[in-house]
């Protein structure tokens, strides 16, 4: 059984994302009684970072202040780690499996010569071994797959392993790494984003994604107000994307996003193979399209046959009732 285990925190913006929390969660699942020893790098005060990561569950954790740091390159940031995974030499080693987690951890897992699960859906305990289901087939099947000898070293999908409950009573210990970084092949400059306000995506609770059906990018601003009345995120599948009507950074599905919140609303999309492969695991899927022999409608859990420019609008409003009783 895992005696020491490493989570890998990460941020944004100097905020810890959500994934980082259930990460130290899935380390309790492995060894209830374990060390959870969170990490966390960049260039900003981590002194935050590091309480939230104890509040949720870590015994300890390490910060690594870097000037090289302050954006992420997998070749700084593995060394980053690296050094920290050599001086702890921990039992198990876990991370979100974000797009950050599914660049850095197959470059430690190769570094250390050891194996890899990645995208981990659920962890349970059969006597001492560790047992992680995954979903293979584009989210079709899945497997338990285990770890039967050396280290332990997995990332886990955003949203479903739940993140202990906040307690700032918890106290631990918060110590800084220093850590020597080599020149760095790749420099980054600077980081220009699109603007985009609210929910991340792919940590979302609720998504509202359009398709094809949407018709235009003005089609999509009643989703976006249905989503901010929900308190979620608004996604798209390809076909949407490719027309222009949203950017391609809202894209759900197989060369998308991967998304699995507790409520996903698809709007005007006919369920292709490549789009259910990104949210056909959500809780509860409500499909509304004007066809009825849509293939969403076969997962879906609700659906609605009709004008979606008709039935946005009106679920919106009466949410917005419900929210005000």
């Amino acid at each position: 059984m895992s005696e020491k285990l490493l989570v890998i925190g990460e941020s944004r913006d100097g905020i810890l994302r959500n994934v980082s929390f259930e990460a130290i969660a899935a380390a309790k699942k492995i060894n209830p009684n374990g060390e959870i020893v969170g990490v966390v790098c960049g260039n900003e005060d981590l002194e935050n970072q590091a309480q939230e990561l104890i509040y949720y569950g870590a015994n300890r954790v390490i910060t690594v202040k870097h000037e090289k740091l302050a954006y992420y390159t997998s070749e700084g940031f593995g060394q980053a780690i690296s050094a920290v995974i050599e001086a702890e030499n921990p039992d198990a080693i876990i991370m979100g499996h974000t797009a950050v987690g599914k660049d850095l951890t197959p470059k430690l897992a190769s570094k250390l010569e050891v194996g890899l699960i990645s995208d981990a859906v659920a962890i349970d305990l059969d006597g001492d071994q560790v047992v992680f289901t995954r979903p293979i087939y584009s989210g079709k099947a899945f497997e338990k797959k285990v770890i039967k000898d050396g280290l332990l070293f997995a990332t886990i999908r955003p949203n479903n392993i739940t993140a202990l409950e906040r307690d700032e009573s918890r106290s631990g210990t918060v110590e800084e790494q220093a850590v020597e970084i080599a020149d760095l092949r790749t420099v980054i400059k600077d980081v220009i984003r699109k603007a985009a306000d609210g929910v991340d995506l792919s940590e979302a609770k609720v998504v509202v994604a359009g398709g094809r059906g949407v018709k235009s990018a003005e089609g999509f601003q009643p989703l976006y107000e249905l989503a901010e009345v929900l308190g979620g995120a608004v996604g798209a599948s390809r076909g949407a994307c490719d027309a222009n009507y949203c950017d391609y950074s809202l894209q759900i599905g197989q060369t998308g996003k991967v998304v699995t919140p507790d409520l996903y609303i698809a709007v005007g999309i006919s369920g292709a193979i490549q789009h259910l492969a990104g949210m056909s695991n959500s809780k509860v899927i409500v499909a509304i399209n004007k066809d009825p022999e849509a293939n969403i409608f076969n997962v879906a859990d609700y659906g609605i046959v009709g004008d979606l420019f008709e039935i946005i609008p009106k679920l919106t409003e009466e949410i917005k009732k419900l929210k005000a009783e």
